[in-house]
């Protein structure tokens, strides 16, 4: 390998950062004390240890997954000697690839005593370590081709712990709770959060912020960490797949930070996936509530009978006349009849609540005729019956 010393440029590579505060021992004194009279300094923040100087990177520093990696990178010609065609290559290596970040033809000549300057960047989208192979060809006055190398090696770190956990509620709804650790050394804003849910799917965020006396809950300090709850619903018209392996993948999370003097990061879990558990292949679902609902008047509540299975059912419905809070008085549109796979019917029911209060309506008796098999279905519905004026 040839000598930098034979090369008639030089190639330099630094990474650029933001600069960091100028950290500052602070002096806390009582007012009586001799030294406070010398505590009064604006260029200090007293309780922070910190002062307004920012302090320019002395070292590469730390990169994590999710950040932008940006690089300078500057040819000088320190010869006397002009060189022509140069051309930089810049390539970005792991353990499983390669990325070209940058090549091309930068000038046709540098005159001697000039400079041409790049500016690189990149996602890092991979834990480990990197290495940054820079290559520099021109031709010297003597029209030979030389090759100038450099290597600037890296380890990318993991900023954030994600743990993932599903709570299934019934077969077409389910809650995600996701707890995400700053292990970082370094405090980090968490920007955003979101839960990207997958097609078949909708997603609701379930948290709120409380913020008193500017206290912003956004901030996660070293190893502290914050949890997150998303409630997910099949859409009305996937139902039919809510047993089968289709409706396992439920979405990505998308998680956006800042650190330091607001370099950001992301990171995108891999698609998570939810436990098909068995439920019952007879599925009923209350669709909306028909007229008011006050003590001792009639009400009606449209509902939809779906059968899961595999084969086509013969079933009968009936109610249980043995309600005392909320007595059933009839069930209308479908009441007996066949019902094939993957397909739903709808009925009405009409309901006559007895007192006010919070009532669960229960009481739905469905028949399997073929196999003689009766099931029950409570708790279908939780309504507030108001008292009459």
């Amino acid at each position: 390998m040839e000598n930098a010393k034979d090369h008639q440029l030089v190639l330099r590579v630094m990474r650029l950062t933001k600069p960091s505060f100028l950290p500052n021992i602070p002096i806390l004194s009582e007012e009586s004390d001799l030294t406070s009279s010398y505590r009064k300094d604006d260029s200090v923040i007293e309780h922070f240890g910190s002062s307004n100087i920012l302090l320019l990177p002395q070292s590469f520093g730390s990169i994590f997954l999710g950040e932008t990696f940006i690089c300078y990178l500057s040819i000088n010609n320190d010869s006397s000697n002009s060189a022509t065609n140069i051309n930089l290559k810049a390539d970005l290596q792991n353990s499983s690839q390669k990325t070209i970040l940058f090549n091309k033809v930068v000038t046709e000549n540098l005159q001697s005593g000039d400079s041409k300057d790049h500016i690189i960047s990149h996602e890092v989208k991979e834990l480990g370590i990197h290495i940054l192979v820079c290559v520099v060809t021109y031709y010297n006055t003597a029209n030979e081709v030389k090759l100038l190398r450099k290597f600037f090696k890296f380890e990318v770190l993991k900023p954030l712990d994600v743990k993932t956990k599903t709570y299934n509620v019934g077969c077409d709804k389910l809650f995600l709770e996701t707890q995400i650790q700053n292990i970082t050394k370094v405090p980090i804003c968490m920007e955003k959060v979101n839960m990207e849910p997958s097609a078949m799917y909708t997603s609701q965020p379930l948290n709120t912020l409380n913020e008193k006396d500017g206290d912003n809950l956004s901030y996660l300090n070293p190893f502290d960490t914050r949890q997150y709850l998303y409630m997910l619903k099949l859409k009305p018209e996937n139902f039919k797949l809510s047993l089968t392996e289709k409706v396992a993948a439920i979405g990505k999370l998308d998680i956006v930070w800042k650190s330091n003097l607001g370099e950001r990061g992301r990171l995108q879990t891999s698609q998570l996936q939810r436990a098909i558990t068995q439920q019952k292949n007879l599925v009923v679902q209350a669709l909306q509530v028909e007229g008011k609902c006050v003590e001792k008047q009639p009400f009606k509540i449209r509902c939809s009978l779906t059968n899961l299975s595999e084969q086509t059912k013969n079933l009968a419905l009936a109610f249980d006349r043995n309600q005392t809070s909320v007595m059933w008085l009839d069930i209308s549109g479908f009441t007996s009849g066949r019902i094939p796979c993957k397909e739903s019917r709808e009925f009405v029911i009409s309901l006559l609540p007895a007192c006010a209060g919070l009532h669960s309506i229960s009481g739905l008796l469905v028949t399997d005729v073929d196999l003689n098999r009766l099931h029950h279905y409570d708790d279908i519905y939780e309504l507030l019956i108001l008292a009459q004026d």
